[in-house]
């Protein structure tokens, strides 16, 4: 059980790993041994999270989002296929947290005066100064 916060916990049987070979650190146990790590979280069907918590996850997973409604995180950063287990968790567990906040509220708020007095002056010198590139008449 994958413990994300008091209330929210994400069962065993909602994830699932799977084990290749990895890129990278290793040398020879790079040819042998299986230590990159895909962890796959079934979201979509999760009962542990909310509807609005899933739409959340969705748009911050972005493309580790499948079609199926699953959440795929890889990692292969170590040379060790436990440190691997826990990077990929721990990275579960923090997308999680972050989509567990709701958004904060846009406040409306209005320009003030003195900035929309400060804008339009700076139009009309802007205008100014172009008006002042026109052809020139030569003197008759």
């Amino acid at each position: 059980m994958l413990h994300i916060t008091d209330n929210v916990a994400i069962q065993d049987w909602e994830l699932s790993e799977s084990f290749m070979r990895a890129s990278g650190p290793g040398g020879q146990n790079v040819n042998k041994v299986s230590s990159a790590v895909e962890l796959r979280f079934e979201a979509a069907t999760s009962p542990s999270l909310t509807v609005p918590v899933k739409n959340r996850l969705r748009r911050l997973a972005g493309r580790r989002w499948t079609n199926e409604g699953a959440l795929v995180i890889q990692c292969d950063e170590t040379r060790s296929q436990a440190r691997n287990r826990e990077i990929a968790r721990d990275r579960l567990k923090d997308l999680i947290q972050a989509a567990l906040k709701p958004p904060k509220r846009r406040i409306a708020t209005r320009p003030t005066l003195g900035s929309k007095k400060r804008r339009l002056k700076a139009k009309k010198t802007r205008g100014e100064i172009k008006a002042l590139r026109g052809k020139v008449d030569p003197p008759s």
